[in-house]
């Protein structure tokens, strides 16, 4: 269906996914739906929020795990230049605190990668509508989870340094001093009974905090 032959009040969706077959699937096939107009895709979280700024989608589907920005990430930049779009994370691997994370940063939808593509058109309708949808599986698995014990800087030093080879590049990307990160470090590691920061951030990882 070509943009003219879009039905009035359509709902404009924007589609993030790095891997370029589900995109390219979930595009053809919410495409197909007649109230739904996909208006862009891309393969990340920075281009997704800066087409977001561009085009004002009304509903963004964000892959969780994505490059230059997480759909988490991404979902707080959108929502922060865009206050009327809605967005709807979708994962492949629901760590149990990825959700309160995406709750945290008022994500309306939350669906695992395996939801059928008329499902996930009606959860789009639905978050459109006003109204919030959470994977009822992912929920559950989430009122079980670990709580997270670390403050927001040793969370940003775990999540650091799962990219950055050395305390002084994780103090460089943080603007802190060498001296503050290893404090960091150490109460983290210390909290979550880790031997090193690497064990540190996998554990934070694993468990969805970062």
């Amino acid at each position: 269906m070509s943009e003219s032959e879009q039905p009035t009040g359509s709902i404009r969706l924007l589609i993030a996914d790095d891997e370029h077959l589900i995109r390219g699937a979930l595009e053809a096939l919410l495409g197909l739906e007649p109230d739904i107009e996909v208006v862009a895709g891309t393969d990340n979280g920075a281009t997704a929020a800066q087409l977001a700024l561009e085009l004002r989608p009304d509903v963004c589907l964000l892959d969780l795990e994505m490059p230059r920005a997480d759909g988490i990430e991404a979902a707080e930049r959108i929502m922060a230049g865009v206050p009327g779009a809605r967005v709807i994370i979708v994962t492949r691997h629901a760590r149990p605190g990825v959700l309160r994370r995406a709750l945290a940063a008022k994500v309306a939808g939350f669906v695992p990668k395996s939801t059928p593509a008329g499902d996930l058109a009606d959860v789009i309708r639905d978050v459109a509508a006003g109204k919030r949808y959470i994977d009822p599986e992912i929920a559950a698995a989430a009122l079980v989870a670990e709580r997270c014990p670390l403050t927001d800087r040793e969370l940003d030093v775990l999540r650091a340094t799962r990219t950055s080879s050395s305390v002084q590049a994780i103090a460089d990307a943080l603007f802190l001093s060498t001296g503050t990160v290893r404090n960091y470090l150490s109460a983290a590691m210390t909290k979550l009974g880790a031997s090193n920061r690497h064990d540190a951030a996998e554990h934070a990882w694993q468990q969805g905090w970062i």
